[in-house]
């Protein structure tokens, strides 16, 4: 397996992948992403900002996210506290496995490219944020070291949950 940058290319293969997840989402009664988000123009604006990972095995994409060592907006405010302050931090959105390879923890995979990354680079920290209901994620953030820190609310007035992971 191989974790690598997008390229145009792959646009539609990830796209593939998030519909894959505004489909679990729709039949899990999850009001994430039910509003069209993330479109085409989402990833190929990832993909020129240079954020934009997938995950290949035998050239086959079955994982992507969006990784970035930035300030972002929607953490300015916070129904809670970030463990961090006034310090670099990664940030992770848009995280998606293909759907026949889930339980093969495959997400923690792209994790761990974040963690080794940060620590490469001396980030202190990962942030990231999801839907109260997305139950799956919450227990996913929680197991690989992530806490949850607080309510956000992102640009478009969605309520989302802040988690932050401390790298060590």
């Amino acid at each position: 397996m191989n974790i690598r940058k997008s390229n145009e290319n792959d646009a539609s293969s990830i796209m593939e992948l998030v519909h894959q997840a505004q489909d679990y989402f729709r039949r899990s009664n999850i009001d994430q992403w039910q509003d069209g988000y993330p479109k085409i123009e989402n990833i190929l604006e990832d993909i020129q900002k240079g954020c934009s990972y997938v995950l290949e095995d035998q050239q086959k994409i079955i994982g992507t996210m969006y990784f970035a060592i930035e300030e972002d907006v929607n953490y300015h405010h916070i129904d809670g506290q970030w463990k961090t302050s006034h310090q670099p931090y990664a940030v992770i959105h848009r995280i998606v496995v293909d759907e026949k390879h889930k339980g093969q923890n495959l997400a923690a995979l792209l994790l761990s490219y974040v963690v080794n990354t940060c620590l490469n680079l001396k980030v202190a920290s990962i942030r990231i944020d999801t839907h109260e209901d997305n139950l799956s994620m919450q227990r996913f953030l929680k197991k690989n070291g992530f806490e949850l820190c607080g309510g956000i609310t992102l640009q478009s007035g969605a309520p989302r949950i802040g988690f932050e992971k401390i790298i060590e």
